[in-house]
């Protein structure tokens, strides 16, 4: 199995940039011992520095390993490490390392495959339902950097939890390269949050490749947050339900500004009865952004059902959003269905909330507001007020 997604080569990643390997070594400590602008930039992403708060923490600055520690309360429940000590200590993690995506899918996997800075390990143990997040953080703090993380994340059966993973650049990063290979593995009966907020620089680069296969009866939910711009962005995450009755949800708000080049799909492809999948995107484009939302559903069994939706809003003439779903059934039962729009707001919208008492600029911040909202992704409630915060800002800064 594959991410099978390459660059699509719209952008030109390389240009002129060469990325530097070297950075300067960090030793482990508590993230509240941090230093406050990388607090800052890291709570941003959802990353908060109480570690009582979460059931687990793993934070990566550059290429050091700052933190691996685990709630005393959930110390039967959970485990967290890197990568690099996993592949040490057990024999068997080899059977879940590089076997959804291929090292040789493309160059940004080769990269991580050669060049490869640690990432995280965590592992929901059998029949534990972790009551608190579990949380991780991928941070760059050394300009023009490239990292390259590898990250495993296991739900044993039965087993329940969320992971919220925030990726960020200093404030004084002004370019680099995020290489994120991410393996998920939902065993029968288990369920699995996963949110990812992305805090990049506006001259960063970032290649996240990601797959997950999900067991009978599994269930396994993404949510990605992009709020702040960036030089490019590409992603195309594969989900494969292979378990009966097993499914599946991909749900993205993206707003892209400045120069940013956004491109972000997903696939999911339902290989038993009873699977189900939905893929959710929201777009906002502004300034001089480019968007792509691309959406794949794939049924290959008779009693399958899938979803894909992608609407995107333009609040620049100068912004492009460009939606792309694709439907591919190889049975005759598969139910496949799309739904895509985009546009600028409605006149009649923004005449109906005028009509109420509202001044024309509110009423587009409103529209915003709620085209962005987060209430759906059932993110911890200090997370989903930060980025309610978030999103007032832009909504605001958008007219």
């Amino acid at each position: 199995m594959s991410e099978e997604k390459k660059d699509k080569g719209e952008y030109d990643l390389t240009g002129s940039f060469t990325y530097v390997r070297k950075a300067a070594k960090w030793s482990s400590c508590p993230i509240s011992n941090l230093p406050e602008d990388i607090i800052s930039r890291s709570s941003d992403v959802g990353v908060i520095p109480d570690e009582d708060m979460r059931a687990a923490t793993y934070f990566q600055i550059d290429h050091s390993v700052i933190s691996k520690t685990v709630n005393e309360k959930f110390r039967d429940q959970v485990e967290v490490m890197s990568t690099r000590e996993a592949i040490k200590k057990y024999d068997w993690f080899k059977n879940y390392w590089w076997r959804l995506i291929r090292r040789d899918a493309d160059k940004f996997t080769h990269m991580a495959s050669s060049m490869w800075d640690h990432g995280y390990f965590i592992r929901i143990l059998e029949d534990q339902k972790v009551t608190l997040p579990i949380q991780s953080c991928l941070f760059v703090s050394t300009d023009n950097l490239n990292q390259n993380v590898h990250n495993v994340v296991i739900a044993e059966a039965g087993s329940e939890a969320q992971v919220i993973t925030g990726c960020a650049s200093h404030i004084n990063v002004h370019r680099g390269l995020h290489v994120g290979v991410s393996e998920f593995y939902i065993k029968e009966d288990a369920k699995l949050m996963f949110t990812m907020i992305h805090g990049w620089s506006q001259g960063f680069d970032s290649r996240p490749r990601s797959a997950a296969i999900i067991g009978e009866n599994g269930a396994f939910i993404s949510n990605y947050l992009l709020f702040t711009p960036v030089r490019s962005l590409q992603m195309y995450p594969v989900a494969y339900c292979s378990g009966e009755n097993s499914k599946v949800r991909f749900n993205s708000i993206l707003y892209g500004s400045k120069d940013s080049h956004i491109d972000v799909g997903s696939k999911i492809v339902l290989q038993n009865d009873g699977t189900r999948g939905e893929i959710i995107t929201r777009a906002v484009a502004t300034d001089n952004s480019k968007i792509y939302m691309r959406g794949f559903l794939e049924g290959r069994c008779e009693d399958c059902r899938a979803h894909l939706e992608c609407r995107g809003l333009l609040l620049s003439d100068k912004a492009i959003i460009h939606a792309v779903p694709e439907l591919l059934a190889k049975a005759p039962g598969a139910d496949l269905s799309h739904e895509a729009a985009v546009g600028k707001i409605a006149e009649e919208e923004i005449h109906y909330l005028m009509a109420r008492g509202f001044s024309e600029r509110e009423a587009v911040s409103l529209i915003v507001r709620g085209f962005m909202d987060v209430r759906t992704f059932d993110l911890p409630a200090e997370i989903e007020k930060r980025m309610k915060r978030i999103i007032k800002v832009i909504s605001k800064r958008s007219l």
